[in-house]
């Protein structure tokens, strides 16, 4: 069973989760895109072995179906912020590459999440909470 402390350092750990989630969808709007759309684009840019990434890639991070995850990269085509390509390597894949719109674009909206995060390092730093515990049992799959 879980201490009073440890609960109310969860429960501020959702709270700042929540308040920055709502945050996130005023960045993203305010740089013009959809938060799927940003969170799309940082995917792909984020992605840790190349600058592209696959359609099913990019489901798997969204926690979206291809189907939709498709119907997202086709309507980001539209918008001129990606383009697909036909694997050179195995022709049955599609590689989702940012355009150079689509680059200043996530760019711009990342530095706003990285100032927001900034301003938000000392709510997740252990001073005697149990915020540290908690987020490791989390990760753990533990919570």
């Amino acid at each position: 069973m879980l201490t009073r402390k440890q609960l109310v350092a969860l429960s501020e750990f959702r709270y700042q989760i929540a308040r920055f989630q709502r945050f996130s969808v005023a960045a993203s709007r305010a740089g013009g895109l959809t938060q799927t759309q940003y969170l799309m684009l940082l995917h792909i840019v984020g992605h840790p072995e190349r600058d592209w990434a696959t359609v099913g890639e990019l489901a798997h991070r969204l926690q979206a179906s291809p189907h939709g995850t498709a119907a997202l990269v086709n309507r980001c085509i539209a918008l001129r912020l990606v383009a697909k390509h036909r694997s050179a390597a195995d022709g049955r894949n599609v590689e989702v590459h940012l355009t150079e719109r689509g680059r200043r674009a996530v760019h711009g909206v990342a530095q706003l999440h990285r100032d927001e995060l900034q301003s938000l390092r000392q709510v997740f730093i252990d001073d005697g909470t149990q915020a540290i515990e908690i987020t490791e049992r989390i990760a753990q799959r533990q919570l």
